[in-house]
């Protein structure tokens, strides 16, 4: 399953503000219904926001290419910097439009069609090295979990969220087929639901056992020995080792910690950040107070009731066992092996 596929000069994407009750695809052309997808969480997930966006630059340059291509340099980096706007915590984001920016004021020596050419063959490239990244993830991931492991995860970082089977998800499924893995309780994920909606989605369909359980169950999972591993993805990855990541996961970090389980984070080295210090640093994102007080147009609180909905929260590095890359798995001191990691990769 792709949540995403480029051919033919489109852009098809699976809605997933629609699952589990729909699967809808959408083709575009339009790089700006890309950006409004990206926002809307049609297309969500922070290694798959990357993708996505790149993709976009690259319609963006198809379209400047037909309409005036007296400005094309113009219009391609304005649509760089309004698929830059959509969502300002997960890092992939930007990491991947610095690469598509970088192919535009570097290509002086070719064309217009060819820079074009240039930056659809990278958002391809982008793709296709984050489905093998996820690959990398799981395999390195699937050592460190138990035999028998009941794994507690949130949100969701399966396919729909990368480029390819997943991050913790990936792992999760690795473990399954290795025939390590007992069950997976989900957390809903509250407010949208992307555990409840996506994962448990995504678990039926591989036919891995799971259940779902409220976020405010897990606490009392651990307490009953229910629970023997912990791992979540990320949306950004500090130079310490603080991690960003879906609202709800520093909770289950603390709890861990409680439980002495094992907590786990699971990312592609395109989520590390070595730019920003710490997690004080990342920005977070606020989302609409209509996410927490309505559920599909029926109101769940009195009108006018003010609320607080980042979108994000920092877990603290001191409360992560292991972060687990594409290109190895760091642990504490963070500073040094993030870095390490993330310079071999490069070097790759």
């Amino acid at each position: 399953m792709r949540a995403l596929e480029f051919r033919d000069g489109l852009l098809a994407y699976l809605d997933q503000t629609r699952l589990p009750a729909e699967e809808f695809r959408v083709e575009t052309s339009d790089y700006q219904e890309v950006a409004r997808a990206i926002r809307r969480l049609a297309i969500r997930g922070a290694p798959l926001i990357g993708i996505a966006a790149a993709y976009g630059v690259a319609l963006a340059a198809k379209a400047a290419l037909a309409a005036v291509p007296s400005m094309f340099h113009n219009e391609v980096t304005r649509a760089i910097d309004l698929l830059l706007a959509t969502r300002p915590t997960a890092i992939n984001l930007a990491w991947a439009l610095n690469r598509q920016r970088t192919i535009l004021n570097k290509s002086t020596r070719l064309n217009e069609r060819e820079i074009a050419a240039c930056l659809a063959s990278e958002a391809i490239s982008i793709h296709r090295e984050e489905g093998e990244k996820c690959e990398r993830i799981s395999d390195f991931g699937a050592e460190l979990l138990p035999n028998a492991a009941t794994v507690l995860t949130h949100c969701n970082t399966g396919a729909l969220a990368t480029g390819g089977r997943g991050t913790a998800l990936g792992v999760i499924s690795k473990v399954w087929e290795q025939m390590k893995l007992k069950k997976v309780y989900v957390d809903e994920t509250r407010p949208l639901l992307q555990g409840s909606r996506l994962t448990a989605w995504e678990l039926g369909n591989l036919r891995i056992p799971f259940e779902l359980i409220a976020d405010s169950a897990a606490a009392f999972l651990m307490q009953r020995g229910l629970v023997n591993c912990v791992i979540v993805g990320a949306d950004r990855i500090a130079a310490n080792g603080d991690v960003a990541n879906k609202i709800g996961t520093y909770s289950l970090a603390v709890l861990a910690r409680h439980h002495s389980i094992p907590f786990y984070v699971a990312a592609p080295c395109s989520t590390i950040d070595l730019q920003t210090e710490s997690g004080k640093a990342i920005p977070i994102e606020q989302r609409a107070g209509e996410e927490l007080t309505e559920f599909c147009g029926v109101s769940l609180a009195p009108k006018h009731t003010q609320t607080y909905t980042p979108a994000f929260d920092i877990t603290p590095a001191e409360l992560v066992s292991a972060i687990i890359t594409d290109a190895g798995v760091c642990r504490a001191p963070y500073k040094e092996t993030l870095r390490t990691v993330l310079f071999s990769e490069i070097a790759a």
